[in-house]
C-alpha cells in the first residue's frame, strides 16, 4: 500500500490496528508530515494568505480565500479535513481527523476546540484498534470556546454550541446547545 492508498483507505473510515506494521508505519509518516507542516504554521507569522496555503498543504485540498485561522492550530493527520467557505478557526484548537471532520460554510470554530474522530475498541483485546468516526459540521455553526466534540457525531445548520460543551450526539438545525454532555437548551 502507498500513501495515497493509505490516505483513501483512512478516508473510508476504516479501523487501524496499532501492530499493523504497514500502515502503522504510513499513519506514522503521516502524523509526522502533519507535524512538520503545523510547526511551520505555529512557529511564525503569517498573512492570511500564507495560512492558507499552509492549510492546502496539510489536506491536499484547496481551500477558499475567505478562510481564516489563528495559529496555533494542531492535528495528528491533516488530510483528511475539508474546510467550507468564510470559515474561522481561532487559536490553539486540536482536530484529530483521520475519521474525517467537514466544517460547513460559515463557521466560527472557538478558543481551545477539540474535534476527535477516532474510538479505541472497548474490548482488553481490542483497544489496540483505533476505530474511525466522522464528525460533520454544517453552515452557520458558532462553536464557542473550549467545546469537545466526539466522533461520529453531526451538527446542523444555524447551531450555536455553548463554550465547555461536550458534543455526544447529533444535533438537529436551529438550536443552542450547552453543558456536559451538550443539551439542546433553546431553539433558534
Amino acid at each position: 500500500m502507498d500513501m495515497t492508498e493509505f490516505i483513501e483507505y483512512c478516508r473510508e473510515g476504516n479501523p487501524i490496528k496499532s501492530t499493523d506494521p504497514e500502515k502503522g508505519k504510513l499513519l506514522f509518516q503521516c502524523a509526522n508530515e502533519a507535524i512538520r507542516i503545523t510547526n511551520k504554521l505555529n512557529n511564525s507569522t503569517h498573512t492570511p494568505e500564507e495560512i492558507r496555503k499552509i492549510f492546502e498543504e496539510l489536506t491536499g485540498r484547496e481551500i477558499d480565500e475567505s478562510f481564516v485561522c489563528f495559529p496555533p492550530f494542531y492535528t495528528d493527520f491533516g488530510k483528511n479535513i475539508i474546510i467550507g467557505k468564510n470559515v474561522f478557526i481561532n487559536t490553539n484548537c486540536n482536530f484529530q481527523d483521520r475519521g474525517g471532520i467537514i466544517i460547513g460554510d460559515n463557521t466560527q470554530i472557538g478558543m481551545n476546540v477539540s474535534i476527535a474522530t477516532l474510538n479505541h475498541g472497548f474490548e482488553v483485546d481490542k483497544r489496540d484498534i483505533t476505530y474511525a468516526g466522522k464528525v460533520i459540521i454544517g453552515k452557520n455553526v458558532w462553536i464557542g470556546s473550549a467545546v469537545s466534540i466526539v466522533p461520529n457525531v453531526t451538527i446542523g445548520d444555524n447551531v450555536i454550541i455553548g463554550s465547555g460543551a461536550v458534543v455526544t450526539k447529533d444535533i438537529p438545525n436551529n438550536v443552542v446547545v450547552a453543558g456536559v454532555p451538550a443539551k439542546i437548551i433553546k431553539s433558534i
